[in-house]
């Protein structure tokens, strides 16, 4: 069944032509009837909406691994590392991941105890 695909190959160009044009023209159609009205931008083109799409699929696509951020290299290194910890670096891990202010809470630590300081009473009442 492989073989049969890979003889084939040719066949599925046209098919990609078809999503880039079906792709472009949808782009044009939804930013030409929203965002003129909304943000008083220019109307773009055929061609400005398919450079448009090129633009954020290298800005801010995956290049082709659905999974990049977690890709199976990386993903596999910490997974042994993980498996090398002691509970007691497990839990410190942990710890420092939930306070960091990308991946956890955002907080201000107070250099005494250590505790987020939004977190204390502050003796504000809620609104």
């Amino acid at each position: 069944m492989r073989t049969h695909f890979r003889k084939r190959w040719y066949l599925f160009i046209p098919l990609i032509f078809v999503a880039i044009a079906a792709f472009g023209y949808v782009t044009m159609w939804l930013w030409n009837s929203l965002l003129p009205d909304l943000f008083h931008l220019p109307v773009i083109t055929f061609w400005q909406s398919v450079g448009l799409l090129v633009l954020t699929r290298l800005l801010f696509g995956s290049h082709g691994n659905p999974h990049h951020h977690m890709s199976g290299h990386w993903r596999n290194n910490l997974r042994e590392k993980w498996q090398n910890m002691t509970p007691e670096e497990r839990e410190n891990f942990v710890h420092h991941f939930h306070n960091h202010p990308h991946f956890g809470k955002c907080c201000d630590k107070d250099s005494d105890s250590g505790a987020c300081t939004s977190d204390k009473n502050t003796g504000s009442e809620p609104k």
